[in-house]
């Protein structure tokens, strides 16, 4: 057993050591566990040799072998410490790493490859992307995805049955989105164009977590992962605006009009390599954007509470009522949809063992006035209903606000008691990670079931 002085410190950093490795996605429990021993032995016999625990500690993750290059990213994290004296030193990357890092490489860019094509196969039938966006509304998911979950799965070392499963469910999708006759001004093409995504990013999810699904630390994993790749997405859109404006700027002051090259060919295939591309680097450079998407987190966290606690004051002074008309209701979904994704990337970038905070009062004041919204949201969609009767932009926002109304109400009741601490922290991720089906059966069922439901509305 490790020395007795220094135990608790000691404690805290296997604590803290242990909590790293388990997000590796290609380690499990038992490789954890097995990892974790033989560290406590390392650390025991540095002890013995008359070291310092906390001291011992250092030295052991330093001498994992295998395990530099998972020691090395850990370090990156924890700065200020000692790691990156211990760590950070000598080669980067072993022989291994560099290779396995390669075929990743070339596995994403394959992808990426498959995901640039496919936006421009539709034309070899005609289809145009610019005239037929009745297609390529439903279908961009479609074409999209497949290749991230692909990359996934490779990645994961995804058995034959999963990916039976996942081509399966993409097939389905494919035939939800092309297999109803609706016309140009149909609702159901629009509420498609928005569910089919939601459908098969939670696809792109099982692809995620593999063999884990049952696992809610994987599940969390994978919302961590989806808030990730979106804050890459958003930043290699906006490096892409960049470039457009130089290569516009460019050619335009040599006699040359690349309008046509940037609206069929730059655009439309950029946009859907970086589906995959976004996807590489937050498997590549995670620790880059753990840095930042928390910082986002609780900086729009107050932001989003002043506004909805501004919004439900203006509503009670004005006595005015909600708009429910398509383009609002859409906007209130959205919002309380980005409600919802503040809650769950602050549940996932949050360590489950620390103590009630400022934070987590914020956090239940933004569940609450999203909690109060949604209700006055269905209470109005409700009355439309029974006074216009159903349609299915009506019936699917009614649909995804009493998921919301059911997912926020339970969240604020556990934030509370955790408040009180009458209930652990995890109990909250176990309810958002458990819920996810949910989200997933509403969305397949409003693009199955709602096309001929309304008679291809």
């Amino acid at each position: 057993m490790t020395a007795v002085g220094g135990q608790d410190e000691l404690e805290a950093q296997f604590a803290q050591w242990r909590h790293y490795v388990q997000r590796r996605r290609e380690l499990h429990q038992p490789d954890v566990d097995e990892l974790e021993d033989h560290l406590r032995g390392s650390v025991d016999e540095l002890v013995a040799g008359g070291l310092r625990a906390d001291e011992a500690f250092l030295v052991a993750v330093k001498r994992m072998g295998s395990l530099d290059e998972l020691s090395r990213e850990f370090a990156r994290e924890h700065s200020e410490r000692l790691w990156k004296q211990l760590v950070l030193t000598g080669d980067t990357d072993s022989p291994a790493a560099r290779t396995r890092s390669r075929r990743v490489l070339f596995a994403m860019v394959v992808c990426a490859a498959g995901a640039a094509a496919s936006i421009k196969v539709p034309e070899l039938f005609g289809l145009r992307l610019a005239e037929d966006g009745t297609f390529y509304g439903p279908n961009l998911s479609v074409l999209a995805l497949p290749w991230l979950a692909g990359f996934l799965a490779w990645r994961r070392q995804a058995r034959r049955p999963l990916i039976g499963i996942l081509v399966g469910l993409f097939a389905l999708g494919a035939v939800a989105a092309n297999a109803y006759p609706l016309a140009e001004a149909s609702q159901s093409i629009v509420i498609s164009s928005i569910h089919l995504p939601i459908a098969l990013w939670l696809v792109v999810g099982l692809a995620y977590v593999a063999d884990e699904w049952r696992s809610s630390r994987r599940r969390m994993d994978f919302i961590r992962f989806t808030g990730e790749w979106f804050v890459y997405f958003v930043l290699i859109a906006l490096g892409g605006g960049v470039l457009t404006a130089f290569v516009f700027g460019t050619f335009q002051a040599i006699g040359i009009d690349p309008e046509k090259f940037v609206s069929l060919w730059l655009l439309p295939c950029g946009g859907m390599a970086a589906t995959v591309v976004a996807g590489w680097l937050v498997e590549a450079k995670q620790s880059v954007v753990e840095n930042i998407a928390p910082v986002l987190t609780r900086l729009f966290t107050p932001l989003f509470t002043a506004v909805l606690l501004a919004f439900l004051v203006a509503i009670v002074w004005t006595s005015a009522g909600i708009d429910v008309e398509r383009q609002a209701l859409i906007l209130f979904d959205l919002l309380l949809v980005v409600v919802l994704g503040l809650l769950l990337y602050s549940i996932s970038a949050r360590d489950p063992s620390a103590q009630p905070g400022l934070f987590d009062k914020l956090q239940l004041a933004l569940v609450v006035s999203a909690l109060a919204i949604d209700l006055l949201v269905l209470v109005e969609i409700a009355g439309r209903i029974t006074e216009y009767g159903s349609t299915p932009n009506r019936t699917a926002a009614l649909g995804e606000n009493v998921i919301l109304l059911a997912n926020l109400a339970c969240s604020a009741w556990l934030l509370l008691r955790f408040l009180r601490r009458r209930t652990p922290f995890a109990a909250l991720e176990r309810w958002q990670t458990g819920y996810l089906p949910v989200y997933a059966a509403w969305a397949w069922i409003v693009v199955l079931a709602f096309p001929p439901l309304f008679r291809y509305v």
